[in-house]
């Protein structure tokens, strides 16, 4: 099933959901892998320095790793396509306007924001006003 490239409809339609917990990005490096796996990181990316993880934060803080301050996690629940063109550009400025900065994992079938715990209730009352105000 391909996700919905349409703007317009994107907006309208992408319900921004607030996941439990708190999340955190560490770096350790890329050499193990297999070393980091029981951790069960909720996504990994390769870069020439190390191995990224997005972990929850009691895990990386029962592995002893340096973490960044913590995430919160919120879901785009519409199933946008990875060739959509605008989306985050459009939810990074809403975003922008209220002050908080966006970490942004795509998925197969959904976008997800990673924000400052403490902006995530303001975080998803922006992007529900971009959705209302898109629906107008």
């Amino acid at each position: 099933m391909t996700g919905i490239t349409d703007l317009s409809v994107l907006l309208a339609t992408m319900e921004p959901e607030l996941v439990a917990g708190e999340f955190v990005y560490c770096a350790v490096p890329a050499s193990r892998l297999e070393d980091y796996l029981h951790l069960r990181p909720l996504a990994l990316f390769h870069e020439k320095e190390g191995l990224t993880l997005i972990l929850p934060q009691d895990r990386a803080t029962e592995a002893s790793l340096q973490a960044s301050a913590p995430l919160r996690q919120i879901t785009l629940k519409v199933h946008s396509s990875l060739e959509a063109v605008g989306l985050t550009a459009a939810f990074s400025q809403a975003l922008k306007e209220v002050g908080i900065s966006a970490n942004v994992v795509a998925g197969y079938y959904h976008d997800h924001i990673f924000v400052p715990a403490g902006d995530a209730d303001r975080a998803v009352e922006a992007l529900r006003r971009l959705s209302a105000a898109s629906r107008s």
